[in-house]
């Protein structure tokens, strides 16, 4: 990966002292400082805001269903990519280099292309779990128990990191490419380039259940919006909204906020991923710069999802102030009714 230099600007390696170094774009000092206060923002809001929810769903009891330890283990993936991606990466963009080895490199971007899968894996399963729950109430119960979304968080992560690790160490995405790849590396690089063959293999593993996912919602808010009506023409007649009225909006309004989360992966996701998809077939021809931030875009959508359950979720915001404010380390909050009356 080289960079393009002006005329009288004086070429910089990655490694000085090694042949076949990248060549290193450098940054005045204001620009690096910049960038990596905004990378490290970002990392810390991703890091913060979904501990959050990993927190709140785990310790408040009432929020012991099927549907949130499926967005708890959501949560959980982009914490990951906080914790374990962002930081390198944030290096890797600021410097322009990699530091870290080619072994490192490759378990940085399956650790990278992982979560990513799981995230979209979760998102999938969540839209089931709302679609049952909103089209049959009184089956959903029965049909998604606790050890139901642990099976479907189980399915997520293994299938994720097994598919991944799978076939970039066994180096089955580089078949037929060995020439392209050889002229595209060079020591200082963190670029992992896939053959046509598994670019399609790896889409498809992204955009089928994505698909679903989007015509499984769709179908959630025709029917949402035609409970909607039933239920206000029900009200007009009586004084008040009985109990089952109470939770089948609570539900609604769950589909909703979880539809946005999708919704928001799509717009953050898509411009990376077709990408992504097109650039082998274009021979490669994405810039280093424009791939780099397309990616920060994508993982712009890790600190994302908290930000739309404190907006959505009344009961997100009142967990949030407890564990914000220590209380739970000396008070018994764990039982407490987190939910509007």
């Amino acid at each position: 990966m080289t960079s393009a230099l002006l005329p009288n600007e004086e070429v910089q390696y990655c490694f000085e002292n090694i042949n076949g170094s990248c060549y290193k774009t450098s940054f005045s000092s204001g620009i690096r400082i910049t960038l990596y206060v905004v990378l490290c923002l970002l990392t810390i809001l991703t890091l913060g805001g979904n501990l959050l929810v990993i927190i709140s769903i785990t310790y408040f009891k009432q929020l012991h269903s099927p549907t949130n330890f499926l967005v708890a283990s959501l949560a959980c993936a982009d914490f990951c990519v906080g914790l374990t991606v962002l930081p390198f990466s944030s290096i890797r963009s600021v410097e322009t280099c990699w530091y870290f080895g080619d072994t490192f490199c490759r378990f940085h971007s399956c650790l990278d292309a992982s979560f990513c899968y799981s995230s979209i894996f979760h998102l999938c399963f969540i839209s089931i779990d709302r679609y049952v729950a909103v089209t049959d109430p009184l089956i959903y119960p029965i049909k998604f128990t606790v050890p139901v979304s642990g099976i479907f968080i189980a399915v997520a992560w293994t299938i994720s990191f097994a598919y991944t690790f799978s076939i970039v160490f066994s180096g089955a995405i580089d078949e037929g490419i060995e020439e392209f790849t050889n002229t595209l590396s060079c020591v200082g690089s963190c670029q992992l380039v896939f053959n046509k063959t598994w670019v399609i293999t790896c889409s498809l593993l992204f955009i089928i259940p994505f698909f679903a996912t989007m015509a499984l919602y769709s179908r959630i808010f025709v029917v949402v919006k035609r409970q909607a009506r039933m239920i206000e023409t029900t009200n007009n007649t009586q004084s008040s909204e009985n109990y089952s009225d109470r939770v089948a909006k609570r539900e609604r309004k769950a589909a909703k906020t979880l539809g946005i989360a999708v919704i928001a992966f799509m717009v953050f996701w898509t411009p990376y991923t077709v990408t992504v998809i097109i650039d082998p077939f274009l021979n490669f021809i994405t810039p280093a710069p424009v791939f780099d931030i397309m990616l920060w875009f994508t993982y712009s959508n890790s600190a994302v999802n908290p930000l739309i359950y404190s907006l959505f979720y009344p009961w997100f915001r009142k967990a949030m102030k407890v564990i914000v404010s220590c209380k739970i380390f000396w008070l018994d909050c764990s039982t407490m009714n987190l939910f509007p009356e």
